[in-house]
């Protein structure tokens, strides 16, 4: 089932590190590479002798202990085709929620682009603790929540990991869940900039972070992903950059006919101007300065109307009359979907990790996504998309 395939393997310091030796097992039963991470702590649980011979494979453990030039957390995140982090203890799922790269294994987490796997497990106390819920509504993983029953500590509650069979299954599932091989999926980010002069520019609060985390899920999909930003964007796909509406413009129409699916998430400015002025404008006197706009193209709009087999994506991003705005805005667009998020709130609006959204179909069909990651919401637009 995992012919080909390499897992990277982390342990944390907890003590159900033991059985991951079970796990490991599993993992070369179906024919997988295993590539283990510990964190030190780990070590006290289970023997780095142990799990190489179980691995067949050295155990990684020290952050800086380089054997040849490329950097561990790098090359490990490079090679393998999916994370598992089993077990993760609260601290590590503090440290992977707030970017904290102060070992091996969360360093290799935070450069990780593929699908991750994490199975918690500790006291009933420390997992119902408001922190550390809060911590793991942050991760865009997939989360195998812990089971209830006796706990090593002697309480009884829900934190003891859940069974073996179950991670190892999680496993087959996300590495093998490949919805849009042979798709190839053009999606925009970001917000335009238009420049007035060398210095000044027209643009809005779009922080990029949507349509990123739609790009990274259609990779992990197995689509080809051609994203085109207006953000600095490093990605092992196809990423355009990009400045102005009509620089994106030119950018979807290049990669638009063979395209089966362009998704519109930039936040592209409605207007530029009419003149860029090629020198610094200076301060003068006056008390009011006059500038002349004109109407940018309406790329989602032009798209729609000479689409062929492409599915087409917008976006809307709305202040007020949410439902009612992307009513009519789907209709004069003429795309198959949008996406309406309410841009007023501060915990889903610009720059926000998490979103909620709701998307209306050309048919007239309405289903909200309730608050969560912007990589959980991407999942589910993807899904409802292709679905």
């Amino acid at each position: 089932m995992l012919s080909g395939k390499t897992v990277l393997l982390g342990i944390t310091g907890g003590i159900a590190a033991y059985k991951i030796c079970e796990l490991v097992r599993m993992y070369k039963r179906a024919n997988a590479n295993v590539q283990i991470v510990c964190t030190p702590n780990a070590l006290n649980f289970v023997t780095k002798l142990t799990l190489q011979n179980l691995s067949k494979n050295d155990v990684a453990v020290e952050e800086f202990d380089i054997k040849k030039y490329n950097p561990e957390h790098i090359s490990f995140a490079d090679k393998a085709d999916i994370m598992v982090i089993a077990p993760a203890t609260a601290n590590t799922i503090s440290k992977l929620a707030n970017g904290i790269c102060d070992n091996l294994l969360t360093s290799i987490a935070c450069a990780f682009t593929k699908p991750v796997i994490i199975a918690p497990a500790m006291n009933c106390n420390m997992w119902n603790n408001p922190i550390i819920q809060e911590n793991l509504q942050k991760l865009h993983y997939t989360i195998l929540e812990p089971e209830t029953g006796f706990l090593a500590c002697g309480y009884t509650g829900k934190g003891r990991l859940c069974s073996i069979d179950k991670i190892f299954d999680k496993t087959v599932e996300l590495i093998n869940y490949k919805p849009l091989n042979g798709k190839k999926i053009v999606i925009t980010s970001g917000g335009t900039i238009e420049e007035i002069d060398p210095v000044r520019y027209i643009s809005n609060y779009s922080s990029g972070k949507m349509g990123l985390a739609l790009a990274d899920t259609a990779k992990s999909f197995g689509a080809e992903v051609v994203l085109i930003t207006t953000k600095d964007v490093t990605r092992n796909y196809k990423v355009v950059k990009v400045k102005s509406a009509l620089d994106m413009q030119k950018a979807v129409e290049e990669e638009f006919d063979n395209a089966d699916c362009v998704i519109m998430a930039a936040a592209v400015a409605d207007y530029r101007a009419k003149n860029i002025v090629k020198q610094k404008m200076k301060k003068t006197s006056d008390d009011e300065i006059t500038l002349e706009l004109v109407k940018n193209p309406d790329i989602l709009k032009e798209i729609s109307n000479k689409k062929t087999h492409q599915i087409i994506v917008g976006f809307c991003a709305e202040s007020e009359n949410l439902l009612e705005n992307a009513k009519t805005k789907i209709v004069d667009k003429g795309c198959d979907y949008l996406i309406a998020n309410d841009i007023s709130r501060k915990d889903i609006g610009f720059s926000s990790d998490y979103n909620e959204v709701t998307i209306l179909n050309k048919n007239g069909e309405v289903k909200k996504l309730e608050r969560a990651s912007k990589m959980t919401i991407s999942k589910q637009i993807l899904e409802e998309i292709y679905g």
